[in-house]
């Protein structure tokens, strides 16, 4: 007997590998991670003293060139499957030539880039030319275990201050933030940190209390003091397998609907009967939403899962769900509860 399997079978089922082998990752780093629960915190100047050098060397220094000038960032080394690779933000190197990647004892080499992820802000370079010498890899634990009030240290080079160290807190988990280079979707589960965080942080390693990396600094709100943020060490985990062997992260699920966050004066506006939820605005002709949710809908759950607002509904799409998959979306619609149930499809890939 024979079976013909066409090229779009063969591309679903590349990606299906492409998820199982993140999703194996991120549950082999929350294995790693068992032990970091209740963990003591220790303000004293010894105890950071003492992250700062088993670490530093594990920073470095991202560098490339672009038409508007020169772009400067920071990265961590990572072992993936004993491969020594650099993390970095896709925005620092997005659209950058020349890159280079420079480690802690001043020695600079060549960088090319592996995988991006612009929908995470994400990206794995090679820097074949260096030594084994030079890579001294750090711990990437599951970012799971952390609750607001976690203390938690960056590492970075802030306006090219190479190897500077700062501290604060776990402000937040489950925040949403939009970087240009996303195409207007959020970036999902982001840490919200007292830590500061500058200009040229972008891309190194947020520590928990044991010096272990549990996120990838990525932004500064311009004028604001103590609000940072940082993609979880979970996303990086779920997706370096692909980025590494496939040059990109084909695992966002989609639902193919625009919408805003429900408040009390939306509700009040409208005559809806709930203040929280997702108000749909647009559902995309032939999405996967199509036919199952309508515009003024007001998504409440989703499997269950309480869905406050666009965090919640970015989040659980992130960390939940995979494309292909069957959804039950929990809606208010004419102020009556409904189900629907959407087969999720795969995010287009990013703008260029």
């Amino acid at each position: 007997m024979t079976f013909y399997i066409n090229f779009q079978q063969i591309n679903n089922l590349r990606e299906d590998v492409a998820i199982l082998e993140s999703r194996l990752s991120i549950l082999t780093g929350m294995g790693q991670n068992v032990t970091y629960q209740n963990i003591t915190v220790y303000q004293d100047s010894t105890a950071l003293a003492s992250i700062y050098m088993s670490v530093k060397d594990s920073v470095v220094l991202v560098h490339g060139r672009i038409v508007a000038g020169e772009v400067q960032g920071s990265g961590f080394v990572y072992s993936y499957s004993n491969r020594m690779v650099v993390v970095t933000n896709n925005h620092v190197v997005s659209g950058a030539n020349d890159l280079s990647v420079t480690f802690s004892n001043g020695n600079g080499y060549a960088a090319t880039v592996l995988g991006t992820d612009a929908y995470a802000d994400l990206a794995v370079l090679s820097v074949d030319d260096a030594p084994s010498s030079e890579f001294k890899p750090i711990d990437v634990v599951s970012s799971s275990t952390l609750s607001v009030g976690d203390q938690v240290i960056a590492i970075g080079n802030p306006y090219g201050l190479v190897g500077s160290l700062t501290t604060g807190i776990v402000s937040a988990i489950g925040r949403g933030i939009v970087e240009e280079s996303g195409g207007g979707f959020s970036i999902a589960n982001i840490i919200q940190t007292s830590a500061p965080i500058n200009p040229g942080n972008s891309g190194g390693p947020l520590l928990n209390a044991l010096g272990k990396v549990v996120g990838i600094t990525t932004a500064i709100v311009s004028d604001s003091q103590g609000l940072g943020f940082a993609v979880p060490s979970n996303t990086l985990l779920r997706e370096v397998s692909s980025l590494i062997s496939t040059g990109s992260y084909r695992g966002h699920s989609y639902l193919g609907v625009v919408g805003t966050d429900m408040s009390y004066s939306v509700a009040q506006e409208i005559g809806a009967s709930v203040t929280y939820g997702w108000r749909i605005g647009t559902v995309n002709n032939g999405g996967p939403s199509d036919g199952k949710l309508r515009v003024d809908d007001i998504v409440i759950a989703l499997n269950g899962s309480l869905v406050k607002n666009n965090d919640d509904l970015a989040s659980y799409l992130e960390e939940k769900t995979q494309p292909r998959e069957s959804l039950t979306i929990t809606v208010m619609r004419d102020n009556l509860v409904t189900n629907e149930i959407v087969v999720l499809g795969t995010r287009p890939p990013p703008p260029t």
